[in-house]
């Protein structure tokens, strides 16, 4: 079994990324963020985590629907949880479960008798930062808003890196005809109006996340394209690239083992913004109407409900505050990764 050996150029650029403090730290929140979201449903459900019943363990969580007649109830439809753990309480037979810490999903409508939501902030009732002009918990909808707004990005960025990086490679590359083609297309490309082009297709049919994603690839790989076209001009003259080129390396070889390589501190400075962009973008969107369709948990519908809401202080509030940590830590994290990886370690953070 060969065990992996990590180069000391590796170790050399990892210990310079934890050098650089508030990159560190944010990359740290950013990965825990992103971790406690993919596994939202053990933390933030109206599903128990675990339930012992007559001797048998059951995990909800992660299982088909579970009747209520399963636990001795008098309904085919899903166990109430919250209902069943007070059950268990009250009969004190042995049979126990565990809620997570906030027992509602983002679809879940937790409603008054005689009273009319939003509801603030309760801890008592367990909606800690209160809940949405229909009774959804709005911590609920923000994690899972979260989940779907950062994955959304993360493949909105590796499509247009994806096109954006090898056009743009090829075009500095080869330049003549090739290039000037190809800077034609993207001239006229560059002027479709991108919101008129999503109003159409939201009239036409409902947008999914996979919809929305390829609208905006469509037209976000042109900014990333100039960018490398730009640089690959500059390093195609430089002498690695000439000597590459003696020593009888194939054009395909040379951009993509040597030029881009030699471009990543480029490519990752711009990577958190594209992330920022493409979570405030999706954001935008479903706050104007033309996003995500209902009820899927969305930042730009609370900030929506927020506005119409005003006196419901803690639905904006809670939607702007994830926003700026989000953005913040997003924007650190590419920071340190870029002194990390620059070459010329030109850049000093204190």
């Amino acid at each position: 079994m060969k065990t992996m050996i990590i180069s000391s150029l590796t170790k050399k650029r990892w210990e310079r990324f934890k050098s650089v403090k508030r990159g560190f730290v944010s990359f740290i929140i950013l990965a825990l963020m992103i971790f406690l979201s993919v596994f939202a449903e053990l933390l933030i459900n109206n599903r128990a985590i675990i339930v012992y019943y007559n001797g048998h363990l059951l995990f909800p969580t992660y299982s088909e629907m579970i009747p209520g007649k399963k636990f001795g109830l008098d309904y085919d439809y899903e166990t109430n949880y919250r209902a069943l753990e007070k059950k268990f309480r009250k009969e004190k037979n042995g049979n126990w479960l565990i809620m997570p810490p906030v027992p509602y999903n983002p679809f879940e409508n937790d409603l008054k008798k005689g009273k009319y939501p939003p509801f603030p902030p309760s801890f008592k009732d367990r909606h800690f930062l209160g809940t949405d002009n229909v009774g959804r918990d709005i911590l609920a909808r923000v994690v899972y808003g979260f989940r779907t707004a950062i994955f959304f990005s993360l493949i909105l960025l590796f499509l247009n890196y994806s096109m954006g990086i090898s056009l743009g490679c090829i075009m500095g590359y080869f330049g003549g005809k090739f290039d000037l083609f190809f800077q034609r297309i993207l001239e006229i490309w560059s002027n479709i109006p991108f919101l008129y082009v999503v109003i159409i297709i939201s009239s036409i049919v409902v947008p999914n996340i996979m919809i929305l994603v390829l609208i905006m690839a469509f037209f976000g790989w042109i900014q990333m394209t100039w960018v490398m076209r730009t640089m690959t001009y500059k390093e195609k003259e430089r002498d690695y690239v000439l000597a590459a080129r003696s020593l009888g390396a194939s054009d395909l070889r040379i951009i993509f083992h040597h030029i881009i390589p030699n471009t990543v501190s480029v490519i990752v400075t711009y990577a958190p913004f594209a992330i920022s962009g493409g979570i405030v973008a999706l954001t935008s969107l479903d706050y104007l109407g033309f996003g995500l369709p209902a009820p899927t948990p969305s930042w730009g519908e609370l900030l929506l409900q927020g506005w119409t809401n005003m006196d419901a202080w803690w639905i904006s509030s809670s939607v702007v505050a994830a926003l700026v940590i989000t953005l913040v830590v997003v924007t650190f994290t590419g920071e340190g990764i870029r002194e990390a990886l620059d070459p010329k370690m030109h850049t000093i953070y204190e």
